[in-house]
């Protein structure tokens, strides 16, 4: 019956005398539409009849992709196109099914153009419930990494991947019963696929050929546009799936030393996903970099450039738990740089299979690091600013906190956290100085200031200048200089605020005598006085009441009979301070507008012009005159006449007259320390300074290298002592009875309220007697508690 059927035409099915109609003999006629348009009735009246209809398609297609008749093949590709656009009814999926198989045919042709035939036929006008696309994704993809010998077909064959990819997206992305096309298989082929042709646009040569419209726009500017829309369909739970496969390319292509590449498709990544979801990919980046601590520092820097790229993108947007995050990896960083650099390995124990560290490629990166720290702080609203400061300062370790890297290696955290510190601040302007600098934040960062390290002492006073500077006013303070009319400087200055002169209230005097014991350190240079004569400058126009003036000019007047009296300074200094010294009294005199103080400053000024110029900033930094041993008479500014001057004035003349001496606590002494013998030493001076028996010693203990190590070995028995009692009274509370542990916190209880009444007995006075003695000298008199004390009735109110 077969037989007959395949020879009497007019005996085979009726669907497949319609579809053959509509082939013209000649396939360059194209399709027969009146044809066409029966097939179509007949698929409409009758769509029980559509999955047949699209089987015997299917298989008349394959028999032409076989026998190279393509443009059969592409007749029948424009038939399904029509029918899916017309039909939509239940049948359509049996329909589809044998679609994609025509669809898979021609992609798995060799022939270019039927791949891209297929390509554009699957996604041009249908919705498929189809549920695996495995196969579309990898050939897609394969296709986006064409290398045909032709770069124009290349360029087409890639195209056609990069719409197929989109395509199958589309489909999937937002139907709950698709394929979840989000899954790390799918992701790891579609995102490098675009990542490869985004890459391709400096090797891409356009042809001079004319294009129509659609064709002029490039692979790269595709697929940017696939990228963009794939990452803006991104939910919550797909950003770490999409972004994966991001930094697993720029791993395997080492991308993330040239930097350019990685930051564009970051930056492509932040400004396309939903900005509730930055910080996902902040933390990815971290986590990245924290995988990637033992690999090269132009790796690693090239990482710190994408977070310092992406961090200021997110912050403009949604700041989420991530800000300490970023800190916090950043700063771990750092710490690891400078061990690598001092240890040159990046393992603990160096051995012959380790990498060779390049000192300036972890300069580099130690750069790289602060400015992200920096570029990134200077996104943050102010309050957060505070509390990245504040972190920060807590990271900071004081000498000996890693012993591992000595003292060197110490000494390069600290100065690579104070440097990150001080891009934290740059820019940093609070109206409550109170807040700005808290207690927690000054005294840590003051203790500083004491360290022997020169470089240090000058990154704590610009950070303290970046901090107190509100209104823009460090740059008019340098160079240091003699200003007859200051006006000319144009200084902003506001009224102080009640926080203000609250802040001064409370911390004045430790400013102060920072300033002062900085002055005194031997190794301060140029920039150093510089700096401090910024800082005072500030605190004048920013911070100042009529008190602070006071306090100001007494301490410019120390500042020069320092340079007096300390001897041991070198010559410079003391030139240095005495020059700090009059241009701010030079400075502060014009701003309290009292015409006989200012009077007095010129005149003092005018004297050291003719007589000692070494002694004035504008040539104190290049003279190397030695000092008169006698410095005096009219080249001096006088604390009485400035006293007395000031005093019709309204200012507090007795404050005045006072010379400013600081006074050096134990905490200073403590920050100077170098060594256990000195704090050994400052130790026993505590002691000795809090004994009763003070008054019996004569000389002071005599600190030698015995005594020292007496200290330390007595220190090692103590707590050996000290473990020992301790696991005593663990051993006790685990194996003795019940009835003997109550018996000894018994004991102590009655111990401790023994003594309570002992103190409530001293404090407790007896009330005076009318004759005012308070006892008969015999005895003591009876104690009386305050509430039953009578009082006179002019007393109670």
């Amino acid at each position: 019956v077969s037989g007959v059927c395949g020879c009497c035409g007019a005996l085979r099915p009726r669907y497949k005398r319609l579809v053959d109609n509509i082939f013209p003999e000649d396939p360059e006629d194209g399709l027969v539409k009146a044809n066409m348009e029966k097939l179509t009735f007949y698929a409409l009246s009758a769509p029980e009849k559509l999955d047949r209809i699209g089987a015997y398609l299917s298989e008349r297609l394959s028999r032409d992709v076989a026998r190279h008749r393509y443009g059969y093949v592409c007749i029948a590709m424009e038939a399904l196109d029509q029918l899916l656009m017309a039909c939509h009814c239940q049948s359509i999926n049996l329909f589809v099914e044998s679609f994609l198989t025509m669809v898979r045919k021609l992609l798995e042709a060799d022939k270019p153009n039927l791949q891209i035939l297929g390509t554009n036929s699957m996604f041009s006008s249908f919705v498929s419930y189809h549920r695996s696309y495995d196969f579309f994704v990898s050939r897609f993809s394969e296709m986006c990494h064409s290398s045909y010998e032709d770069p124009d077909i290349r360029t087409k064959i890639r195209m056609a991947g990069i719409r197929g990819l989109q395509g199958v997206v589309r489909k999937t992305v937002n139907d709950e019963l698709q394929a979840n096309i989000w899954d790390p298989q799918h992701m790891d082929k579609i995102v490098p696929s675009l990542l490869f042709n985004l890459q391709q646009e400096e090797g891409i040569e356009r042809s001079p050929s004319p294009e129509t419209e659609k064709e002029k726009e490039s692979p790269v500017e595709l697929t940017e546009r696939c990228f963009r829309e794939l990452l803006g369909r991104a939910a919550y739970d797909n950003i770490k799936n999409a972004v994966k496969p991001v930094l697993m390319h720029l791993d395997n292509h080492s991308l993330w030393e040239s930097k350019t590449f990685a930051v564009r498709c970051f930056k492509i990544i932040m400004y396309s996903i939903q900005s509730q979801h930055s910080h996902l990919v902040i933390q990815q980046l971290l986590g990245h970099l924290d995988a990637n601590s033992k690999n090269s520092a132009r790796v690693r820097a090239g990482i710190v450039e994408v977070i310092s790229e992406a961090a200021v993108i997110e912050a403009s947007g949604s700041i989420g738990p991530t800000v300490l995050e970023v800190f916090n990896t950043l700063l771990k960083q750092l710490r690891l740089s400078v061990d690598y650099e001092l240890t040159g390995s990046y393992d603990s124990f160096a051995n012959m299979g380790s990498k060779v560290i390049k000192v300036h490629e972890e300069r580099q990166l130690q750069e790289a690091v602060i400015k992200t720290i920096g570029s990134f702080a200077n996104t943050l609203p102010t309050y957060q600013r505070s509390e990245v400061m504040l972190f920060i300062i807590g990271k900071i370790p004081v000498t000996g906190m890693y012993p591992a890297l000595g003292v060197e290696g110490n000494r390069m955290i600290q100065i690579m956290l104070l440097k990150s510190l001080l891009q934290v601040t740059a820019g940093f302007q609070s109206t409550n100085i109170l807040t700005a600098l808290p207690t927690s934040f000054l005294d840590p960062l003051l203790s500083f200031t004491l360290m022997e390290d020169a470089e240090i002492r000058l990154l704590v006073l610009d950070i303290l200048i970046s901090i107190i500077d509100r209104h823009d006013n460090r740059h008019k303070f340098s160079p240091v200089r003699i200003i007859s009319d200051i006006s000319v400087l144009k200084l902003k200055v506001d009224k102080c605020s009640r926080q203000d002169n609250l802040f001064m209230k409370k911390h004045s005097q430790r400013l102060y005598r920072h300033i002062y014991l900085a002055c005194k350190e031997e190794s301060s240079i140029q920039r150093h006085f510089e700096s401090l004569y910024t800082l005072l400058g500030l605190i004048c126009v920013e911070l100042a009441n009529e008190e602070v003036v006071v306090d100001l000019i007494r301490l410019a007047l120390a500042l020069q009979d320092l340079a007096l009296t300390e001897e041991a300074l070198p010559v410079y200094n003391r030139c240095a301070i005495h020059a700090l010294s009059a241009a701010y009294l030079n400075l502060i005199s014009q701003l309290t507008t009292v015409p006989t103080f200012c009077q007095h400053v010129h005149e003092v000024i005018e004297s050291r012009k003719k007589l000692v110029p070494f002694l004035l900033p504008e040539d104190v930094l290049v003279e190397s005159s030695k000092i008169p041993e006698k410095v005096e008479g009219e080249v001096l500014f006088v604390q009485a006449k400035i006293a007395e001057m000031l005093g019709g004035s309204g200012y507090n003349t007795e404050r005045l007259a006072t010379p400013y001496i600081p006074q050096i606590t134990d905490e200073d002494r403590l920050s100077k320390r170098k060594s256990i013998g000195d704090t050994v030493s400052l130790q026993l001076e505590m002691e000795s300074r809090n004994s009763p028996e003070k008054e019996q010693r004569s000389t002071a203990e005599q600190i030698t290298f015995e005594t020292l190590k007496q200290a330390i070995v007595d220190s090692v028995n103590v707590e050996e002592l000290e473990r020992e009692r301790r696991r005593q009274v663990v051993e006790r509370f685990q194996t003795a009875p019940f009835e003997e542990i109550a018996a000894h916190c018994g004991a102590r209880a009655s111990l401790l309220q023994s003594k309570l009444n002992q103190i409530f007995e001293i404090t407790i006075r007896p009330p005076p007697s009318p004759s005012g003695s308070v006892g008969n000298g015999h005895g003591r008199s009876h104690s009386v508690p305050v509430y039953e004390m009578k009082f006179p009735d002019l007393c109670v109110y």
